[in-house]
């Protein structure tokens, strides 16, 4: 039963006889923000008065006069310029949380019309360690996966991984010229990413050789400009004065910008220059950054000695990558890499050129779109194809396949140009019935403001920070139980530290920037996933207490009595999970159920100090008690699980 969904359904039919489209206007009966007024709100009056041209408020007389809210709602109001305010029938809430009682779905229906969904998540470059900038992508592909196969949807999750592209050259490179043998045949993984560090190291070094004099001489012409306009006679006139003083702000920002690029550049120098070996092999190899591709070309054209280092590489690296996801329990119903679509790419070229989509520009093959300044390139002069060309036929693919009603990209926020020129030129292709979404997500930060790093300086890899994780939340389980075998409390320590790591990711909106911390994270108060697996814990620990039949409870059901209000609060808090489930789905935001489950906690928080259930008044409160607690306690393990999150019954 979903209050919300089923109040709207009946403002539909009298909307519909106001208006062509009332869809708009549905979307604004919302959940009271203050129970003070109500359980829920229309606030569609408003804008439908100034539609019609008539007061709000008789508007909101006509709709109440109209709408047929027998058995649902107890109590209508009109407050204000034209609010509806609406109170839920205790009797249809007490029928729903009943309902709910018995269902192992909670009540939540599934839904009438069924998709089928790709998602599209994760996708490392197989090549290198994953990292801490995987989490994002990783969590909440996965969590919006769950919700949508647990609502009733076909999601098919697909590992799009690198598994093809520059990095395997610049390693086939590293191989053929630095390779450590003994460190190979003892810890392959372990020396292929030092080949890909060391070979990365010294395209850096020789790019920043050729750029730093490029950017010196561009600070220096900045510097001027700052110093003639620092240097101009006041103008005299307000105006122009805001004016100047904009430009030598914008000034002053391009050449600290400018200035902390060349000091990065000439770190990147220093270092090579600064280790005989280094610099050795810098001097040796100054064609490093061609010949890598060139590496990467030979893989791509069939070269026998780097197509069998591949083949040879690839397991290597995917084995140890899965001990990652194995440790976050992630999995994936597909993993299509890049080399999946290699020999379709031709066929992408040739077939939208054949439809007349393409122009060639400079010797590349293009396509330009009308609302983008920069055309999408398919095909390089030199005959190399990109990633965006992959992508087409990772679509043509995923539609003729699966015949997608949806395509989700969960991908950081800095690609986000590519994916609207990507989903243009899949529309003019003629993919133009399929929802194309960019989920994008901001950037997991450091306490220093910037993205998280090592003290090195280094992008933070994933197997540390889940490491890190489960010995700070072993600590936590060690101090809190120290009763407890060492086996369970790594036991703890797992499923406290790695929940704790994905829900500080999913319970911020994935379109913000957020700043990793592990006090906040793993902390037993706040908005923290330690807290919700508390609340668990906690209910079990009534339900131990008063030695309770769950079974029975659920299977013989008492009436729920509200005798505090916080009772009647906790009871419609519950019956509104699927309103949650629907909500995350509109724009793909995890954050909006991990809102929900914490709400529910503090409510059952205060449930917990304001009603005794071994103690209630009768054995009819008492068993009314105990069906919400069972159902506070389901609820919250069963948004934790679409969330990825285990609980323990004892913390």
């Amino acid at each position: 039963m979903n209050p919300l969904s089923e109040i709207r359904a009946r403002f539909s039919t009298t909307l519909s006889g106001m208006v062509d489209d009332s869809d708009n206007l549905l979307s604004m009966i919302r959940p009271a923000g203050d129970s003070e007024f109500g359980d829920y709100q229309a606030n569609c009056a408003m804008p439908l008065g100034k539609q019609l041209g008539r007061s709000p408020r008789e508007i909101a007389s006509e709709i109440c006069e109209t709408v047929q809210l027998d058995g649902l709602c107890q109590k209508i109001e009109i407050a204000g310029p034209g609010f509806i305010n609406l109170t839920i029938d205790d009797d249809w809430l007490k029928s729903g949380l009943t309902a709910a009682l018995a269902d192992d779905r909670l009540g939540v229906d599934r839904v009438s019309k069924p998709k089928t969904f790709v998602i599209d998540y994760s996708s490392p470059n197989v090549a290198k360690p994953m990292h801490v900038g995987h989490v994002r992508s990783t969590f909440i592909g996965d969590a919006i996966s769950k919700v949508l196969r647990f609502v009733g949807h076909t999601a098919i999750s697909d590992n799009h991984l690198g598994d093809w592209g520059t990095q395997f050259g610049m390693i086939i490179y590293g191989y053929k010229h630095f390779l450590d043998e003994a460190a190979y045949r003892q810890e392959p993984v372990a020396e292929l990413g030092r080949l890909y560090k060391y070979v990365r190291k010294l395209m850096d070094y020789h790019a920043a050789v050729k750029r730093v004099p490029e950017l010196e001489a561009s600070l220096d012409e900045l510097k001027r400009k700052q110093a003639d306009l620092e240097s101009t006679d006041s103008p005299g006139d307000k105006k122009a004065e805001k004016q100047l003083k904009k430009q030598l702000r914008q000034l002053k920002t391009k050449i600290e910008d400018q200035a902390e690029a060349v000091a990065g550049l000439k770190a990147k120098i220093l270092e090579v220059d600064g280790d005989p070996d280094l610099v050795k092999d810098a001097l040796a190899h100054p064609n490093i950054n061609q010949n890598a591709q060139l590496e990467t070309a030979a893989l791509h054209e069939g070269d026998a000695t780097n197509q069998g280092l591949w083949e040879e590489f690839l397991p290597l690296c995917r084995q140890d990558m899965q001990k990652i996801y194995d440790r976050l329990d992630i999995k994936f119903d597909y993993e299509l890499g890049e080399s999946f679509y290699h020999s379709e790419l031709a066929n992408v070229v040739s077939d939208l050129t054949d439809k007349g989509f393409t122009k060639e520009s400079d010797g590349a093959i293009c396509v330009f779109l009308d609302n983008h300044n920069a055309p999408m390139i398919i095909q390089k002069r030199d005959g190399a194809y990109l990633y965006s060309t992959t992508d087409l036929a990772t679509i043509k693919y995923r539609m003729e396949k699966w015949n997608a009603d949806a395509c989700l990209y969960v991908v950081d926020h800095r690609q986000s140009e590519h994916f609207e020129k990507l989903f243009d030129v899949a529309r003019l292709w003629g993919f133009d019935e399929v929802e194309l979404a960019h989920v994008a997500f901001g950037t997991v930060m450091g306490p220093d403001g910037k993205p998280y790093k090592t003290r090195s300086g280094d992008t933070v890899g994933l197997s540390g920070l889940l490491d890190e994780a489960e010995s700070r939340a072993l600590e936590i389980a060690t101090s809190q139980n120290p009763e407890l075998t060492e086996e369970r409390h790594r036991e703890i320590a797992n499923v406290i530290g790695i929940g704790g790591l994905k829900y500080a990711d999913l319970s911020h909106n994935r379109g913000s920037d957020y700043e990793f911390n592990y006090e906040k994270m793993l902390a037993l108060r706040g908005n923290t996933a330690t807290y919700l697996q508390y609340s668990y814990a906690r209910v079990q620990g009534i339900l131990r207490r008063t030695e309770a039949d769950v079974d029975s409870i659920r299977a013989n059901p008492g009436e729920f009595l509200f005798e505090n209000e916080v009772e009647r609060q906790l009871g419609l808090k519950l019956i509104r999970f699927g309103e949650a489930l629907d909500e995350v789905l509109v724009e793909y935001k995890p954050n909006v159920l991990c809102n929900y489950l914490f709400e529910l906690s503090q409510l059952f928080a205060q449930f917990f100090d304001k009603c005794s259930v071994k103690d209630a008044n009768s054995e009819d409160l008492k068993q009314s008690r105990l069906q919400l607690c069972d159902l506070t306690a389901r609820t919250i393990r069963r948004g934790l699980e679409l969330l990825g999150i285990g609980v323990l019954d004892k913390m």
